[in-house]
């Protein structure tokens, strides 16, 4: 059971439901200590002037914001304090909206929020009434005295809480050069875009995240684990570099990458082959037979990958 944020309560209206936070992530990344090879002690980090050199005790660092280049604003840990927005175990919930206005690139941390206090009918209530409306309330809530804007999301039998980024962390489009938005202007032929979206109706499938793994973390762990049997702890071991894999032939044809891609088919799953329609037609069908089976992916191609 993970360790529970915080007991609140959910607000909108006059109805309040008695809820407690809990995380709904789970780190599973590879970690690196930095250690002296001669003797395997940790190592750690100093303090210091970067214009001198010379080290710092904490007693002379103070926080410092910086309004202009090279120019700094102290605040003391009390002035920092007394700006913090009170933290009031509540999620205040300021308007529903349609879950599908909200952008992928405002979604930040996911939490749970689990019924408390005999508050499982009105917790059902809100669940399935968000359900059913298929909207997401959107609300004001302060998590570790920082206050966040976050979506209150019902997912399955739970209520999730997913903080949102405000709207000036996320970059504007304009930032960036992109094509344009109409295909024709962008150089895409109705005939490549076509074949396009046949593709991925192929490559379409349900989403089950157990079928993704951390390839490199399992090849790290079983690393590990290996060296730990063999008495290696402490060793570094050489490692002999792969031979450097050879680049596919580049083709500048956009349409014979998109034929190409089609007549691979649908990459299978679990072992079983690959049924999805491509909506080919039948000369196209015949070149998919005749073509060799695609070659399974090399299992380090990327750092998350499909169980085949």
């Amino acid at each position: 059971m993970p360790h529970m944020i915080w007991k609140g309560a959910i607000s909108f209206g006059l109805v309040h439901v008695p809820v407690q936070l809990y995380p709904a992530t789970q780190s599973e990344k590879v970690g690196f200590n930095l250690l002296d090879k001669r003797s395997m002690d940790p190592i750690g980090y100093k303090q210091f002037n970067k214009n001198t050199g010379k080290d710092v005790t904490r007693d002379n660092i103070v926080r410092g914001f910086e309004y202009e280049k090279g120019k700094y604003v102290v605040m003391s840990d009390a002035e920092i304090r007394s700006a913090n927005p009170e933290s009031t175990q509540t999620v205040d919930i300021l308007a529903f909206v349609e879950a599908p206005e909200i952008s992928f690139l405002s979604l930040d941390t996911p939490y749970y929020l689990a019924p408390d206090r005999k508050g499982e009918k009105v917790y059902a209530l809100l669940r399935d009434a968000l359900k059913a409306s298929g909207k997401v309330g959107i609300a004001n809530v302060v998590l570790h005295n920082k206050q966040h804007l976050a979506a209150l999301i019902p997912v399955g039998p739970a209520l999730a809480l997913n903080t949102l980024r405000w709207a000036d962390e996320v970059r504007e489009f304009d930032d960036f050069k992109f094509p344009d938005e109409n295909s024709k202007k962008a150089g895409v032929s109705p005939k490549e875009l076509e074949m396009a979206q046949r593709l991925i109706d192929d490559m379409s499938d349900t989403w089950n995240p157990q079928d993704y793994h951390d390839t490199f973390r399992e090849d790290i762990m079983a690393l590990v684990n290996k060296k730990v049997k063999e008495g290696k702890t402490e060793e570094v071991s050489e490692v002999e570099e792969g031979a450097p894999r050879k680049a596919s032939a580049e083709i500048l044809d956009l349409s014979e990458l998109l034929k190409r891609s089609l007549k691979k088919g649908k990459p299978t799953r679990r072992g079983a082959k690959g049924t999805g329609s491509t909506g080919s037609t039948e000369d196209d069908t015949a070149d998919a037979d005749a073509a060799e089976p695609a070659a399974k992916p090399a299992r380090k191609t990327t750092t998350r990958r499909k169980r085949a």
